[in-house]
């Protein structure tokens, strides 16, 4: 983690209540940047810091994607020059080197960013992507084609049924083939995803954090090794570490 002021690139509406944040600036990283990780946006006038995860990053840009859920991301949808101090690579990433051959992807709403950026990295390594990527309607879906793009075999899952399949992710994914699992998004998603998937898998924890870097214990869990910080510990967990 490291602490870096970002120039806004731009800040564009792409799906209903969604935004691309692209920022740039001096994103040196003597370590590599890991898919599933998140950047701290200090937001001018407000005092928590907000936390988005990855969506793609070189040494001097970075991409994320948020959805405007309350005041802070609402201001941040108003910013479209300016700068931005931001906690850069902060918590722990997915693991890539369990996937055997190919890669389940399962992405919801704000959950489908780290996915891209991980789909990206499993790719570089030649293994086979399938991504599950879920949306309450038509009007709310983005970066599907940007996962084709790559080569990323895309299944969408809508719960009024506008496009691809009806209902909730784990109805997409049925008669999937695949050999391991990684998934971001709520909770109650998460956890239907684990009873479902046919394979071991990472889950990335969508907890409200407080500081955002271990210190507030704000958005501790219990898992099966204890209680755990989902900033600093995770937010990526194996699934079978979790208390579900």
């Amino acid at each position: 983690m490291k602490n870096v002021v970002l120039k806004i690139k731009e800040n564009k509406l792409i799906a209903k209540n969604t935004y691309r944040l692209i920022l740039t600036g001096d994103l040196t990283n003597k370590y590599p940047y890991r898919p599933g990780s998140f950047v701290n946006l200090l937001i001018p006038g407000f005092y928590l810091r907000r936390p988005i995860s990855i969506c793609d990053i070189n040494d001097h840009e970075v991409t994320l994607i948020y959805k405007v859920v309350g005041k802070g991301t609402l201001k941040l949808s108003t910013m479209n020059k300016g700068e931005i101090n931001t906690l850069v690579d902060c918590g722990n990433g997915y693991n890539m080197s369990p996937v055997k051959d190919t890669a389940l992807l399962v992405g919801g709403g704000a959950g489908i960013p780290p996915m891209y950026y991980l789909a990206k990295e499993l790719l570089k390594r030649k293994k086979h992507v399938i991504a599950v990527l879920g949306f309450n309607s038509k009007e709310e879906i983005f970066y599907a084609n940007e996962f084709k793009k790559i080569g990323v075999k895309v299944v969408i899952a809508t719960l009024d049924g506008s496009v691809g399949v009806k209902g909730l992710v784990t109805d997409a994914m049925k008669g999937l083939k695949y050999d391991y699992v990684y998934a971001c998004g709520p909770i109650p998603m998460l956890k239907a995803i684990y009873k479902d998937a046919k394979a071991p898998g990472q889950y990335s924890l969508e907890e409200r954090m407080g500081c955002g870097f271990g210190v507030c214990r704000g958005c501790s869990i219990k898992t099966k090794a204890g209680i755990r910080r989902v900033c600093k510990d995770g937010p990526v967990f194996k699934g079978e570490d979790i208390i579900w």
